[in-house]
């Protein structure tokens, strides 16, 4: 059959059925959540730059290739990109990436404030500023909650002046969920960034909830446990049900399990390979998890 009869019988049909024809050409839909502070919408799945993009500068074919994964994202319909002055030369590696791809629209700049002192906090975000390139962050979190409450009135400052659209405040590794507990409740933090994945399902009990009951955005680092899931899969294949959600591999399988959490914005998986971004960011597409199915992918991978 050719193309144009083809055309002519899909519109008949959707006629017939009441469609706009126009619907026929519609993209797939990219899951995105609301921030809830403004309803802003944010693709659920970030791009992490902890060890992966940590590249000095003498290692050209890997910064080049770090410039490759960060392109493939935005191709991807990626946003946000999170880094931290902890994470050595990654902050650098993406200005280097973003000036080369001439500062793709669609970037949602995430940072870090790792420091004890608010003065120095803010020339080391001033800094990051002029690494990055941009003219504001979209998100500034303070660093594993390092001497938050010191950091706090000026990234408040900077936000009411618009340097930085959001402030946050992430702990990893399970720490110090307590505190973040009572972080959450009482601080006018817009985001909170924590560990959660299939493996470490502590945030579940009190994180999730709390967060979501008091307005923050959650941003979901180690998702995939610092690559430690993957091990405990190897050899084994994926149940024949994950084609139900769209799964093809496990890091897709682990991904779609942290982002159909209703409480979560945004996991950000970090990757050096432009085969595992487009692997990971496939997760954008197609069906998500239900609670009933989730419980299920605990059980498959626990097994």
């Amino acid at each position: 059959m050719d193309r144009n009869r083809r055309a002519l019988l899909g519109g008949i049909a959707a006629a017939l059925a009441g469609i706009p024809i126009s619907l026929q050409a519609e993209e797939k839909v990219i899951h995105r959540r609301a921030i809830p502070v403004d309803g802003s919408l944010l693709p659920v799945l970030g791009l992490g730059s902890w060890i992966t993009f940590d590249v000095p500068p003498d290692e050209v074919q890997r910064r080049e290739n770090c410039t490759r994964v960060i392109q493939a994202f935005f191709n991807a319909n990626g946003a946000m990109i999170d880094s931290s002055p902890m994470y050595g030369y990654s902050q650098d590696v993406i200005g280097q990436a973003l000036r080369a791809l001439n500062y793709p629209s669609a970037l949602f700049s995430a940072t870090k404030v790792w420091i004890p002192q608010s003065e120095m906090g803010q020339r080391q975000m001033e800094h990051a500023l002029k690494i990055w390139g941009v003219e504001r962050f979209d998100l500034l979190h303070v660093h594993n909650m390092v001497s938050w409450d010191s950091h706090l009135r000026w990234l408040r400052r900077w936000r009411d002046e618009g340097r930085v659209r959001y402030i946050g405040i992430s702990t990893s590794h399970g720490r110090r969920h307590a505190e973040m507990e009572e972080v959450i409740r009482s601080q006018p933090f817009d985001f909170v960034q924590f560990t959660y994945n299939i493996d470490d399902r502590e945030a579940e009990n009190r994180l999730l909830p709390l967060a979501q009951d008091h307005g923050k955005a959650v941003v979901i680092n180690r998702p995939f446990q610092g690559g430690a899931l993957f091990p405990a899969v190897r050899g084994r294949s994926l149940p024949a049900w994950a084609a139900d959600i769209d799964c093809d591999t496990w890091a897709q399988f682990f991904l779609k399990f942290v982002v159909s959490h209703p409480a979560v914005t945004c996991a950000i998986p970090a990757t050096s390979q432009v085969a595992h971004l487009q692997e990971n960011m496939a997760v954008l597409y197609g069906r998500l998890p239900t609670p009933e199915m989730r419980a299920e992918m605990v059980r498959y991978f626990e097994a």
